[in-house]
């Protein structure tokens, strides 16, 4: 085992302990059950919508079955923290590798639906928080993929380093960007609001002959304290994303896509639940209601920095 790879598993087991602590204290102190918006008939706080997104320190862990969510796209995350696998005949794309405590769980349910994890070519993410981009430098290490950025999250994927190692940087993306491989392109859109370049991933993949375009959503949770440079970064942000054709919208954590109801409705020949265009705008239009009432509980007016 080379050095590298065991100091960085000994971040990861430091990094379990001091995440798992990070998340239980942010489930048991906040945020709050206040303020609190019905969205087609359905009521959010802002606790509710963070334990939905994170369950338990078990859930944040633990495989959820993998499986194929539409055309060369596939679910390989856990139960709450997304992570995607695009397939290519030159290679795969992973967006998000979560925890480095889980990238072997990743590299697991990618072999178990017969692709290897050494085709990984590119590792993508959606923001710069440890949930979600914490394993990039160990799927770095462990598969020799390039790994690319949206600028505005660079200062804090530098800062996170599991096992003291430095941020592996290949290429520094920018709103509007293209990755491509083996004739699949997303998009970067920068998504701001949760984090200064939170990213949301757009493409079109075919199946049975048909083309759908595909969101992958970058969080839209916006802080307990709204912000003038929030209110700044959200106005852009809502607009954008209510602007991208839609068919299938999926999220960084699964909840915003329903999956586990989605894919408890899959069935060999049937319809493809994840295809579900009259839902795409169900999540954004949580997201904001919440926002806005945030931002309506500070009397309409963004807090001082």
């Amino acid at each position: 085992m080379h050095a590298n790879l065991r100091g960085m598993r000994f971040g990861g087991l430091l990094g379990a302990l001091v995440g798992g602590l990070g998340v239980i204290g942010t489930l048991a102190q906040g945020p709050g059950d206040s303020p609190a918006v019905t969205v087609r008939g359905q009521t959010y706080t802002p606790r509710s919508i963070l334990t939905r997104n994170m369950g338990t320190e078990e859930d944040q862990t633990t495989a959820f079955p993998p499986h194929k969510v539409v055309g060369n796209i596939y679910y390989v995350g856990t139960r709450t923290l997304s992570s995607y696998l695009i397939t290519t005949p030159e290679g795969h794309i992973l967006i998000d590798s979560t925890y480095e405590r889980n990238v072997r769980t990743i590299e697991q349910s990618v072999t178990d639906l017969g692709f290897a994890f050494s085709d990984i070519r590119i590792l993508l993410g959606t923001h710069a928080h440890r949930d979600h981009q914490e394993g990039d430098a160990l799927v770095k290490e462990l598969t020799g993929a390039e790994v690319m950025m949206m600028a505005e999250d660079l200062p804090a994927l530098q800062a996170m380093r599991p096992g003291d190692e430095p941020y592996p940087i290949d290429r520094v993306l920018h709103d509007g960007d293209s990755v491509t491989l083996g004739g699949t392109t997303l998009v970067a859109h920068l998504t701001a609001g949760h984090t200064r370049g939170c990213t949301t991933w757009t493409t079109t993949v075919e199946e049975d002959g048909t083309a759908y375009d595909v969101v992958i959503n970058c969080s839209l949770r916006a802080p307990g304290v709204v912000t003038a440079a929030h209110v700044a970064e959200f106005g852009r942000t809502f607009p954008l994303v209510r602007s991208l054709p839609c068919d299938v919208a999926l999220g960084d954590h699964p909840a915003y896509h329903n999956m586990l109801a989605k894919h408890a409705r899959l069935q060999p020949g049937g319809p493809n639940p994840f295809i579900d265009p009259d839902n795409c705008m169900l999540e954004v239009d949580i997201q904001e209601a919440m926002y806005q009432a945030t931002l309506d509980a500070q009397g309409g007016e963004p807090a001082e920095p």
